[in-house]
């Protein structure tokens, strides 16, 4: 079936938020210390073949290797897996390397629930803001899930199933023999394209990225362990006989068990120059610490809300320690205000811009 193509905006006024908001707000559980990585531009527009052991992507960087989902709190993936990235006027471009010994897949029908196979995610928040977000899911046969996040689950959703990347390109290349166990399998690569056309949708401003602009991005992947039943593949399972959870292995950990934490996504700085000549290094802007202040006040509401039933009225009765929120360059304390199921948190920059977060978590420029 055609799926009905919508704008983003259009999605978002779909949606009318909850009265009663999302509940309790499970926190991270590790420091805050999001990755970063310079992305340079394609010398050559790139060709989507799955082939990343070519000119254009030579002197592309690799990201670190994945960690658990809940970073150091859980031991080392026993697979390594690496993403690198480009772009040009038209595309952002991903190539993924995912080392696998058994290479297995079944999903073959496009916007299937792809993290039921082993499978590569991309999680892309063009403005920072938590909500308005993209996901793209892939298996090793080359089957796509994406998917529009008006707003994290957390704070009441959706996710917009009946929505594609228009002009999305992919490919898999496999070192290795697909759904035959028995022989030793090497890897997947994967290589993705993604339309500025689209991807700007959900940017402030509405535009392609500029060389200097930072978007935050994640990947994960998801990695069953395996069995052979019948002489085919099957997860393995307990001795119930239901089959034991996924491994969540991502570039940038949120420390817990949900990829849906956009504030702890790791930072993709767009450069200006090609591969191999990017100098510059990663912003660091004083909004950042002003951002994630906000979101640990965010997430003092809500632990209040659940224990107390209402929301702090102002800063003092949040309980927090001044010390920790006391930041360069902002008003102290935060403006804190609070009515019925309603609440807000505003820092007020001394060069005149201010900071904001609601109940439904969405950060970005005061009024």
């Amino acid at each position: 079936m055609r799926h009905r193509l919508y704008t983003l905006a259009a999605l978002a006024a779909a949606v009318a938020l909850s009265a009663a908001g999302p509940g309790p707000i499970p926190e991270p559980k590790i420091p805050y210390a999001p990755p970063a990585y310079i992305c340079a531009r394609a010398a050559v527009p790139v060709v989507i073949d799955g082939e990343v052991d070519e000119p254009v992507w030579d002197k592309a960087p690799w990201t670190v290797p994945f960690v658990d989902i809940e970073g150091p709190l859980k031991p080392k993936p026993r697979l390594r897996t690496m993403a690198k990235m480009l772009w040009d006027d038209e595309y952002f471009y991903i190539a993924g390397y995912l080392e696998e010994p058994d290479l297995w897949a079944t999903l073959i029908a496009r916007d299937s629930i792809i993290f039921q196979d082993n499978d590569f995610e991309i999680f892309i928040d063009p403005d920072g803001d938590t909500h308005e977000y993209y996901e793209l899911e892939m298996n090793a046969l080359n089957t796509v899930w994406d998917l529009f996040l008006v707003k994290p689950y957390r704070d009441g959703g959706p996710a917009v199933h009946a929505w594609d990347i228009r002009g999305l390109k992919t490919a898999v290349k496999l070192s290795g023999t697909l759904n035959r166990p028995g022989d030793k399998d090497k890897a997947w690569f994967i290589e993705i394209a993604l339309p500025w056309d689209i991807l700007k949708e959900a940017a402030d401003p509405k535009a392609s990225p500029k060389p200097g602009d930072r978007w935050r991005v994640n990947f994960s992947r998801v990695e069953y362990r395996l069995d052979v039943k019948s002489g085919a593949y099957a997860k393995r399972a307990d001795t119930q006989g239901k089959p034991l959870p996924e491994d969540n292995w991502v570039w940038s950990p949120t420390g817990l068990i949900n990829i849906h934490y956009p504030e702890m996504w790791g930072f993709v700085q767009f450069s200006g120059s090609p591969a191999g000549q990017a100098r510059e290094a990663v912003k660091k802007l004083p909004e950042d610490e002003a951002r994630w202040a906000l979101r640990r006040i965010y997430y003092r509401q809500w632990a209040l809300k659940a224990e107390k039933g209402s929301f702090a009225p102002d800063w003092k009765s949040l309980g927090l320690k001044d010390k920790d929120y006391k930041l360069r360059g902002f008003a102290f304390p935060p403006d804190v205000r609070a009515a019925g199921c309603l609440f807000e948190a505003v820092y007020k920059g001394s060069d005149g811009t201010s900071w904001r977060i609601v109940q439904d978590g969405r950060v970005g420029k005061g009024e």
